[in-house]
C-alpha cells in the first residue's frame, strides 16, 4: 500500500484554478467580482455572457438606449483589467485581467437591466435568480454558469510555470 501511495505522489497532476465570479446587485451600480482561487494565470481573458439567462439581461450604459431609467458605464473598480467596448443593450462583455495571480481579484461595475417581465426587484435591479443561467467563459472555452445565489465557478485547466 505504501508503494502505491508513493507512485501516485510521483505522477504529475495538472493543476487547476477555479475562478469565482460573483454578481452583486447595487444601486446605482452593480458589480462583478472575479477571484482567482487557484494558481497564477498571468494574462486571463474572460467573457461575461448575459444572453444565456432567461431574464433578458442587458448592459445599460446610456440614457437613450435599451435600458430602463438609470444607466451607468462599465468601469474597472479594482485590478489590472482591460475592458472591451460595450454598447447599450449588449449582452456580453469581454475583459482581460493582467497578472491574474492566485489569491487576487478584479472588480468591475456596470448597470444591468432586466428586459423581460419585471422580476422581484423590477427592471432596473437584478435579483440573484434573474442572473441564474448567465455564463462566464474562459479563454479555452471552459464555462461556468451563474446560480440563483448570483455566483459562478469557472474551472480553469492548466496553470503557468
Amino acid at each position: 500500500m505504501r508503494i502505491a501511495t508513493l507512485v501516485l505522489s510521483l505522477i504529475p497532476m495538472a493543476a487547476t484554478a477555479d475562478i469565482t465570479v460573483t454578481f452583486i446587485e447595487g444601486a446605482p451600480k452593480d458589480r462583478f467580482v472575479l477571484e482567482n482561487q487557484g494558481c497564477d494565470l498571468g494574462r486571463f481573458d474572460v467573457t461575461l455572457n448575459l444572453s444565456t439567462a432567461p431574464a433578458g439581461l442587458i448592459f445599460d450604459v446610456t440614457g437613450s438606449g435599451a435600458g430602463v431609467e438609470v444607466f451607468q458605464p462599465v468601469e474597472v473598480v479594482s485590478g489590472d483589467v482591460i475592458l472591451s467596448g460595450v454598447t447599450d443593450g449588449d449582452q456580453a462583455l469581454q475583459l482581460t485581467i493582467n497578472d491574474f495571480d492566485a489569491g487576487t481579484s478584479a472588480t468591475i461595475s456596470a448597470d444591468l437591466d432586466d428586459t423581460q417581465a419585471a422580476g422581484a426587484l423590477g427592471q432596473i435591479r437584478v435579483a440573484g435568480a434573474e442572473i441564474a443561467g448567465a455564463s462566464v467563459v474562459g479563454p479555452d472555452g471552459n464555462m461556468g454558469l451563474f446560480d440563483a445565489t448570483a455566483q459562478a465557478i469557472l474551472p480553469t485547466p492548466g496553470c503557468i510555470g
